[in-house]
């Protein structure tokens, strides 16, 4: 590992992190690309609600929804009381530790969902399908650069712990064409990817904004790049032994 991943994680352990982020959110927080930029360009008259999976409090995908109630969940207690001290109140965030068996009854938290947004990096893949069902009018989810186009995501792993599978952290989540191919059985298209080559963006079938193409739409993750000093082709010859489940189109 890295001296800057070692010093990523340990602001991640400790109190450094808490008081680094409170002051950012007096600051004003924002999103790590153009997330909020792109959901507020493509929520249109969808239901004033979000829930977020996977978040700091000053940088999360939903942000810029300052007009919808909002479900922030995390598994991290330090998260979530910074977050408590720092959102509004009709923004609830809550400290959980995410599995298949206790998502649905998140899933189910507004009557009707407007934006979902999964970044846990690790289940990504097989908690969306699991939420699919609630037919939000919006999806945001993390794709994992470092597998390129390759059709896959990881096992699932009830336990899963990113830096506990592969010492380079990279081993993670799905690819943009396994999430999209697992929108697309569910009636919902890819219709944009942020900046940085981190989330996508799924809307039902029938909205009238154009569909992409994954493999024309994909992009390398440039803070990735920018910090471990690789490409996605890097990453992938270090982790493509890791154990995948492929997906179909």
């Amino acid at each position: 590992m890295s001296i800057r991943s070692r010093m990523h994680n340990l602001l991640r352990a400790s109190p450094l992190r808490y008081y680094y982020h409170l002051i950012k959110g007096h600051l004003g927080g924002a999103p790590q690309s153009d997330e909020s930029l792109i959901l507020s360009q493509i929520v249109g008259q969808c239901p004033r609600t979000f829930l977020e999976f996977g978040f700091h409090p000053t940088e999360y995908n939903c942000i810029g929804l300052r007009d919808f109630q909002g479900l922030l969940v995390d598994g991290d207690a330090q998260t979530v009381r910074l977050a408590r001290s720092l959102l509004p109140k009709h923004i609830e965030a809550r400290q959980s530790f995410i599995t298949l068996d206790n998502i649905s009854n998140l899933g189910t938290h507004f009557p009707r969902l407007g934006v979902l947004s999964v970044d846990v990096d690790g289940n990504d893949y097989w908690f969306l399908n699991a939420l699919l069902p609630v037919r939000p009018a919006v999806i945001a989810v993390e794709y994992n650069a470092s597998f390129g186009l390759h059709p896959i995501t990881v096992p699932y792993d009830p336990s899963f712990d990113r830096s506990a599978k592969h010492e380079s952290g990279w081993y993670h989540g799905a690819s943009i064409t396994a999430l999209t191919n697992l929108c697309k059985t569910h009636g919902y298209k890819l219709v944009a990817v942020s900046a940085a080559g981190g989330n996508v963006f799924f809307l039902p079938e029938a909205s009238k904004l154009p569909e992409l193409d994954p493999v024309q739409a994909y992009r390398e993750s440039t803070l990735r790049n920018r910090w471990s000093g690789t490409t996605a082709k890097d990453q992938w010859e270090r982790i493509k032994h890791m154990p995948v489940v492929e997906t179909v189109s």
